[in-house]
């Protein structure tokens, strides 16, 4: 160091001063110690006075070693970390035999320096030893303190030091000015201001005499994943996450100078593991492809272990287990890559998996069972910063289906433009800006769904139709095949596509569709190309087979065409009523509007003074906007069911209207571009939402949405009256009909004391009918005959 306030004299007089007291011990063996020890301080007076000189204290090592043979004891010293030093100083002039071999290991030449520490910070340091040990003042300057030293194997391993200062004295110069209480006050809001501080204490205005013993513990783990944290919190971009330093980081980690790290990201939609989260990193598992379907990708078990349990799946020696199992894609992939070990660590969101993270080795047992471990401190941190990286990601993906597809609605489109204009002004004028969220306080929501019902079932009966329908066509063939060449293996073909035509019919499973799948691409497809070059007659059957099966899947779409056409039916002609329904609400009072297609139609609105900027707002506006959602669910529900007759696959819908009592704010997610409830209170709203469609009257199993039925759901009595003259008045419309139920709600996760208003909609079929208006009931009769 250029400068410090403290000259440094190396003293043993502390320790002389420990010893002296047990001249008078009764332990014989104390007391010889003692007396040993206090004659190398007579002979050496040098020790007790101090020493400055570096190379004199060197040639007092002899007499060094036996005054601290006692804190260095000879039985621990291959196991203990321990060197006598200077307080934030390199100069080390005893030490244990472990903390030698560290150093010998570290190679020629390898100076052991404190992390963490300019020459500014140590002379601060040097200053607040001063005040705390001469002053008895009490600033906390305790930080971690480090050494970072490799191995044999080229690690950088960290060691904490802990410092004991028991044999430590400072004493004030004449060059030393006046410290007072003041003087400390003023220090204490003023770290950064070091020419203060050498005013104070000018450089070597003091004399440090003793010395410190240091005990050094390995860090690694702990500062691996600090480093690991720190440097999460660095990476503003997802594409570096894999860098040099995460590598080293985990190298240190398993101890493991060769170790590799690959990742691969869960298409969810496509059910394919692929290279895009983190694109410029290698992944193991695709083997160079940008993506694989995931069960082709992986082996069943380490599939299974993944992607069901969410657990790692480690593979301690590739060659053992290839030449076991060959077959084994995994095994085989990793094996080809020159890879011996191998851990594969789930990144998992919310129960379900979204990456893997691929660490490899080519050192066989070098990553196994045990040490995957070690990543269950690492992993939460791990997996928080994938998931923001994969929102990061979802969001620019959905920005440029927004910028392409969407617009902001018209209603609050003024908000946007006067936060642009103001980011403009600023950016324009050199000055620092962020885009600011809209919110909008004090809006009153209104929701509503016309959902299918039963779709899930509807979807899987069309599956199931359409592989029978393959099956049997795969079967017409089999049979002909098997007249023109008389061979069991056809039988034996015939038998096992009865059998999946029986699984398919009785025992309809999740997986039935991909087993079916597997038997015909595997055993049906090859079969066929062959018989087609070989025999004409069964071209052409083979041919008409082909035309029945998509290109893209491999099976028949003709039922889930006919499901999927009836979805999008239902789903335009839903949505075309509520669009066009919609002009005209915005005409009577403005207000946010938005709505979704998935199996059905839901819309959110939100209304109230922040949205439409003019003060000009009264409760008469929600409860007309009120009435008009309830009057439009009748009509959607009019209008599907004059378009069912028509539909391939005749589904119910059911309707529900959710009534949320106290305003709320109304906040722009800039990161996802989208509007959202905003407080935690606030959130409950969307909790109801998510929830409140699949809940059960209470006390009973029957689920509160029912098809030729509306559900008005709500907790407070004045919502009750309010809808009940909505309905009252629509009866007289001859939208409703007179049967009105009021019920309870089941309790849900969080959410207690709903009701619902439930009330039977009137449907026409024109005025050349007998009767003008009819119930759900009514209308399945009329459609029957």
């Amino acid at each position: 160091m250029e400068s410090f306030p403290l000259q440094i004299e190396v003293s043993f007089k502390k320790v002389f001063d420990q010893y002296r007291t047990r001249l008078e011990s009764d332990n014989r063996f104390v007391k010889e110690r003692a007396t040993s020890i206090l004659e190398i301080a007579d002979t050496y007076p040098a020790l007790t006075t101090g020493i400055s000189d570096e190379v004199l204290l060197a040639s007092f090592h002899e007499q060094i070693d036996l005054v601290l043979e006692d804190m260095f004891s000879s039985i621990l010293e291959t196991n203990e970390i321990k060197i006598a030093t200077l307080p934030y100083n390199g100069l080390i002039f005893k030490s244990s035999k472990r903390y030698d071999n560290i150093i010998e290991a570290a190679g020629p030449g390898f100076k052991a320096e404190l992390n963490h520490f300019n020459e500014d910070e140590f002379y601060k340091l040097g200053c607040i030893l001063i005040t705390n040990f001469y002053y008895g003042y009490q600033a906390d300057f305790r930080r971690p303190i480090y050494y970072k030293i490799p191995d044999a194997n080229g690690i950088i391993r960290t060691y904490r030091l802990v410092y004991n200062a028991d044999f430590v004295d400072i004493q004030k110069t004449k060059e030393a000015p006046e410290f007072t209480n003041k003087d400390f006050e003023e220090l204490l809001d003023n770290f950064d201001n070091l020419s203060l501080w050498k005013e104070k204490f000018p450089p070597e205005s003091y004399i440090f005499s003793g010395f410190v013993i240091a005990n050094l513990f390995d860090a690694t783990a702990d500062t691996n994943i600090a480093d690991f944290k720190a440097l999460l919190l660095e990476k503003e971009e997802h594409s570096g996450i894999l860098e040099d330093r995460f590598t080293d980081i985990f190298k240190s980690l398993f101890n493991c100078s060769n170790l590799k790290i690959g990742f691969s990201t869960f298409n969810e939609e496509e059910d394919s593991l692929e290279q895009i989260l983190f694109d410029s990193v290698k992944s193991y598992v695709l083997e160079g492809a940008s993506h694989i379907k995931s069960n082709e990708a992986l082996c069943q078990t380490s599939y299974y272990t993944l992607f069901k349990k969410n657990e790692f799946y480690t593979i301690s020696n590739v060659s053992k287990y290839h030449k076991l199992y060959p077959d084994n894609i995994l095994y085989k992939k990793l094996a080809k890559q020159k890879i011996e070990s191998a851990i594969l660590a789930p990144i998992v969101d919310n129960g379900k998996l979204i990456g893997i993270m691929e660490l490899v080795s080519p050192t066989v047992n070098m990553l196994n069972s045990i040490n995957a471990n070690k990543l269950k401190d690492i992993m939460p941190y791990l997996e928080v910063y994938i998931i923001q990286s994969n929102n990061r990601l979802d969001s620019e993906l959905e920005l440029i289906i927004q910028e392409e597809c969407t617009s902001i609605h018209k209603s609050v489109h003024w908000k946007f433009k006067q936060e642009a204009a103001r980011y403009y002004k600023a950016v324009s004028n050199g000055n620092p800006a962020l885009f600011r969220e809209a919110v909008f306080d004090d809006v009153y929501p209104l929701f509503g769904q016309i959902d299918i019902k039963g779709s899930s079932e509807a979807r899987n009966n069309a599956v199931r139709d359409d592989l029978e329908l393959q099956l049997n066509h795969v079967l017409q063939i089999v049979d002909k095949i098997s007249i023109v060449e008389e061979l069991p293996i056809y039988e034996q073909l015939s038998f096992r596509i009865n059998e999946f035509l029986d699984d398919v019919k009785f025992n309809f499973q999740v997986d039935s569709e991909r087993s079916v799948l597997k038997f015909l691409k595997s055993e049906i497809i090859p079969l066929f190309k062959h018989l087609s070059k070989k025999n004409d007659a069964l071209k052409q059957l083979i041919i008409d087979y082909r035309s029945l099966v998509d290109s893209g899947t491999g099976f028949v779409y003709k039922h889930r065409k006919d499901y999927d056409d009836s979805v999008t039916q239902i789903n335009r002609r839903m949505a075309s009523v509520l669009d066009k329904k919609q002009k005209d609400a915005q005409k009577m009072y403005p207000h946010y509007f938005e709505r979704f297609k998935t199996d059905g139609v839901e819309h959110n609105m939100y209304i109230g003074e922040s949205i439409t900027k003019k003060n000009s707002f009264n409760k008469v506006y929600l409860y007309n906007l009120r009435l008009w959602q309830l009057q439009v669910m009748c009509e959607m529900e009019n209008s599907y069911y004059k378009l069912k007759e028509n539909l391939e696959v005749p589904l119910d819908v059911a309707s529900m209207i959710l009534v949320f009592n106290s305003p709320l704010s109304l906040r722009f997610r800039m990161d996802e571009k989208r509007f959202d409830v905003d407080g935690t209170y606030n959130a409950r709203y969307e909790v109801i939402k998510k929830r409140v469609d699949k809940a059960n009257i209470k006390g009973k199993d029957e689920r509160i949405t029912q098809a030729g039925k509306i559900a008005i759901i709500y907790s407070q009595k004045e919502d009750e009256k309010e809808y009940l003259k909505y309905i009252k008045f629509l009866q007289m419309k001859k939208h409703l009909d007179t049967e009105v139920e009021i019920l309870e709600l089941e309790d849900l996760q969080g959410v207690t004391g709903l009701k619902a208003i439930r009330v039977k909609v009137l449907y026409t079929r024109g005025k050349e009918q007998t009767k003008e208006y009819y119930t759900y009931e009514d209308l399945m009769e009329q459609i029957k005959h």
